[in-house]
Formats: structure tokens, C-alpha cells, sequence
């Protein structure tokens, strides 16, 4: 007989609203009860959370793959991750390593993106596929489909720095996800950005502009169209010179399990990309603040591992820059759990409800009444399976993740700089 593990005296949050439940039981990875009483049976291992708070397992609904990601995300209660662009070899053997192993988050991906050629982000990921036309839609969607992605990303760069597809070839390619049943996520920099795949008709935005105040009806038309937005805050306030880094860095119930090397880097910031002046980040919370207020479903995602950001922990970050931007404690954690799971179809997760793999987060706390509770984490079950917590820093995962983000961050700066400096009055961007 297969062994099950009963929760008692938990609060419960179910991805949506508190419920009444005080006890959770789960068998080989599903919770097979939620009760008002203690569901335990004879030979279970029973968990006393008393009076601490089940969570759902958190989904960041943003990250880039990079060695050792899907391990340090489950450190910190991520039991899933959705990559927003990597390679196929990469998300090939991140996939197989979550398919076998308990040890580390599940992971879906876009594979590849579509941009221009030179095209954001060029810098870190080249060589790669990229669009000319509106006619090589078609073939690039199949590709993608070929090489396992779980949905489409675009890349708009209109407003920014880099080459950007045409709105022609941004429209065909939703049409052409869409036709083989791919969800559409849009990278925006800019609120032009976000008119142009608006109107493209995308499923998701990733990222939240700052150039600009949000018009209140191109809000008004993304609430309509049922579009959801991932702010991606954690990373927008360390690229708009804000210490949200320092922040993580600073908490002991994420910095105990972070380890010097990684405290060291959020401490550092983001480093400084020269030439023009960037906007204030307080722009981006109030455009989260205009989209919360008007029904838009939101999404917490990191873009770890951006200067500033770390797999997991960053999350935390998110729900209280969330938080700090209008949502309630609980909208942000629906937007961590039930709402990820929802708009990418993971049917079989971001709750907790019988039937439902047993990804699950025990803290201590009421992160209902203070967000940052999130982080006094207790327990971490994935697929049932309890997380060791230690497992990951000074591991050979870690050493070769850091290796992996130094080098990244690095193509990534020097393209940066090199590319703004030659966007000087008087010229424009090398295409």
C-alpha cells in the first residue's frame, strides 16, 4: 500500500480564497481529501502546520533556463516554471530532467522566441531562428512545435532599442499559433509595444511598460480581450536602478537558503547600462496599478536570471511588489498559482483541491494578512515528494548556474551599452 502523508491544523489557501479546510491528505503525488477535520488515516505520516498556511506549489510565470534554474526555484516554493525563451537543447534536457527527478521544479517553454534578426534578445542567445517577413510565420510556428515548445513567444520591440518584427509578421504569427492551438506571449517594452500585439490579438504580455502612463483604454481594451500581463516587476525596479536585489538579499527567511555567492550578486544591482536616462520605476506600479484596478489578470514572473533577480526567491519579491501595487494578498497569490495554471492550461495544478498534484507549500504566517509570509517557508512537497531545502547551494548545480548567469550577464551589458551608445541625437539603432 502506497504511503500518504495527511496535513493537520493548516489554513488553507486553495489557489483562489481561504477555505475552511484544516487538512489535506495526498497519495502518490495527488491529494486524494481536503476536510474540516484531520484526514489522517492509520500509518500515515502526519504534518502538524500549526496553525501555519498550505499554499498551492508557486508557478513563476517567467524565467530563461540557465544550468541548476529548475533546482533553486524549488528551494524557495516554485514547484513549476514557465521559460520565456531558451534554446531546444536546453529546454530538452530541463524537461527530461523534471519528467525523472522530484528534486526540482516542472518546467514548460516558448523554445525560441520570434524577433528580427539582430533583434532583442540577440545578445544573449545567438545564433538563433529569426522572422523577415509575415510569410515565414507558417514555418517558424511548425518549427517550434517540432522542436516541444508549450506555447509562442514574440518578441515587439517597437519603442526600444533593438530591430522589431513588423506588425504584419506579429499578426501573422498569432494567427498562425493560434491555428495549431499555441497560447501567444508577447514581449513589450513600450507602451507603442503594447498597442501593436494588442491589436494582434495575443493571449499574455510580458512585462509591464514604464515609458509611459498606460492610456486608460488601451487598458480598458486589454481587460476586454481577456489578456493577462506579467509585470515582471522583481526584474523592472533593479533595471530601473531600484535595490530590489539588496531587498531579497536582506530577508534571513530567503538569504538562509541563498548562499554567499548569491547574496553577493543581489547586493551588487543590476549594473549601471549608461547613456539615457532611464524612467522611474514608480511608472511601472502604477501601470500594474491601472490594470489591477481594471480586472486584468495578473501573473507573478521574476525574469530571473536578470541582474537583480534569483530563481525562486524573486518570486517572493514579485508578490509584494504586486501587493505594493494594488492587488490583495490573495490576487497575488493567485496570480503565483491558480491564475498561471489557468491561462496555461496546467489543469493539474495551481490548487488545492482533490484530484490535483500535490505541489504544495506549508509557511508559517498568514501570508493573507502580510505577503511576506510567503517566505517563512516550513515544508515543500513536489509531486508529493518532500524538497530538501539545502540540497542546492554549494551543490555542482549551483556552481554551474553561477558560471552560466556571469557569462550571460555579461553578453548582455556590453550589448546593451554598445547598442545605446549609438542611439545618439542624430541617429538611430544599427538594423
Amino acid at each position: 500500500m502506497a504511503s500518504a502523508t495527511t496535513i493537520v491544523n493548516a489554513r488553507v489557501f486553495d489557489g483562489t480564497q481561504l477555505q475552511e479546510w484544516t487538512s489535506v491528505r495526498f497519495v502518490d503525488g495527488l491529494i486524494t481529501e481536503c476536510s474540516v477535520d484531520s484526514a489522517a488515516q492509520a500509518g500515515d505520516e502526519v504534518i502538524d502546520a500549526a496553525g501555519g498556511t498550505l499554499l498551492p506549489g508557486l508557478i513563476d510565470s517567467h524565467v530563461h533556463l540557465v544550468p541548476g534554474a529548475l533546482e533553486q526555484s524549488l528551494t524557495f516554493g516554485v514547484t513549476t516554471v514557465l521559460d520565456m525563451f531558451s534554446k531546444p537543447e536546453l529546454v530538452a534536457r530541463a524537461k527530461e530532467q523534471a519528467r525523472f527527478r522530484s528534486d526540482l521544479a516542472d518546467v514548460r517553454s516558448s523554445g525560441i522566441g520570434a524577433t528580427a534578426p539582430d533583434g532583442h534578445p540577440s545578445a544573449m542567445y545567438a545564433p538563433f531562428p529569426t522572422l523577415t517577413s509575415a510569410y515565414q510565420a507558417e514555418q517558424f510556428v511548425a518549427e517550434r512545435l517540432e522542436e516541444g515548445s508549450d506555447y509562442l513567444k514574440i518578441i515587439s520591440g517597437t519603442g526600444g532599442l533593438w530591430p522589431s518584427l513588423d506588425s504584419e509578421t506579429i499578426n501573422a504569427l498569432t494567427a498562425a499559433a493560434h491555428a495549431r492551438g499555441l497560447l501567444v506571449v508577447a514581449h513589450v517594452s513600450s507602451t507603442a509595444g503594447v498597442e501593436q500585439v494588442v491589436s494582434a490579438g495575443v493571449d499574455v504580455l510580458a512585462h509591464v511598460p514604464a515609458d509611459a502612463e498606460m492610456d486608460q483604454a488601451l487598458v480598458a481594451r486589454i481587460a476586454r480581450a481577456g489578456i493577462a500581463v506579467g509585470p515582471t516587476l522583481a526584474t523592472i525596479e533593479n533595471t530601473l536602478g531600484e535595490a530590489g536585489g539588496a531587498a531579497v538579499a536582506a530577508d534571513p527567511r530567503l538569504a538562509e537558503f541563498l548562499g554567499e555567492a548569491w547574496a553577493h550578486r543581489l547586493n551588487s544591482g543590476a549594473p549601471s547600462l549608461g547613456g539615457r536616462a532611464m524612467p522611474p520605476y514608480s511608472r511601472a506600479e502604477g501601470n500594474v496599478r491601472l490594470l489591477a484596478a481594471a480586472g486584468v489578470t495578473l501573473l507573478a514572473g521574476t525574469d530571473a536570471p536578470n541582474p537583480g533577480t534569483v530563481f525562486g526567491a524573486s518570486l517572493h519579491r514579485e508578490l509584494e511588489l504586486l501587493v505594493r501595487s494594488g492587488l490583495g494578498p490573495a490576487q497575488a497569490l493567485a496570480a503565483a498559482t491558480s491564475e498561471p495554471a489557468r491561462v496555461f492550461g496546467l489543469s493539474d495544478r495551481g490548487r488545492v483541491a482533490a484530484g490535483l498534484r500535490a505541489d504544495l507549500v506549508l509557511v508559517s504566517g498568514d501570508p493573507l494578512q502580510d505577503i511576506t509570509a510567503s517566505r517563512s517557508i516550513e515544508r515543500i512537497w513536489r509531486g508529493g515528494t518532500a524538497c530538501d531545502r539545502g540540497a542546492f547551494v554549494a551543490s555542482a548545480a549551483e556552481t554551474e548556474q553561477l558560471d552560466a548567469f556571469d557569462a550571460q550577464v555579461a553578453k548582455v551589458v556590453a550589448a546593451v551599452r554598445e547598442r545605446r551608445s549609438d542611439v545618439r541625437p542624430g541617429r538611430t539603432a544599427k538594423s
